[in-house]
């Protein structure tokens, strides 16, 4: 019988068995942590799209508000009047 380097054996009920070691149980952990679904769902799509939707809207409200408008209109009249040099 062949035994891999990763696991130990151990005589159980009379003969022997392999039991996997420390690295191993590791190794399946993670496999098991990071097996399921590739990509998101129909729903967290849905989800994703409605809060980047949201977050336009608050964006566009704040940056077409009158004090942004302002400070921006100020800002390119004191520029140009300024001149370069």
């Amino acid at each position: 019988m062949t035994i891999r380097s990763d696991c130990a054996v151990r005589a159980i009920d009379g003969g022997p068995h392999r039991v996997p070691t420390a690295r191993r149980r590791i190794r399946r952990r993670c496999r098991a942590l990071f097996r399921g679904d590739g990509g998101m769902s129909t729903a967290e799509y849905a989800i994703g799209t409605i809060a980047a939707a949201a977050l336009a809207g608050v964006l566009y409200t704040v940056v077409t508000g009158g004090s942004v408008v302002d400070g921006l209109t100020s800002l390119i009249e004191r520029a140009l009047q300024d001149g370069v040099g």
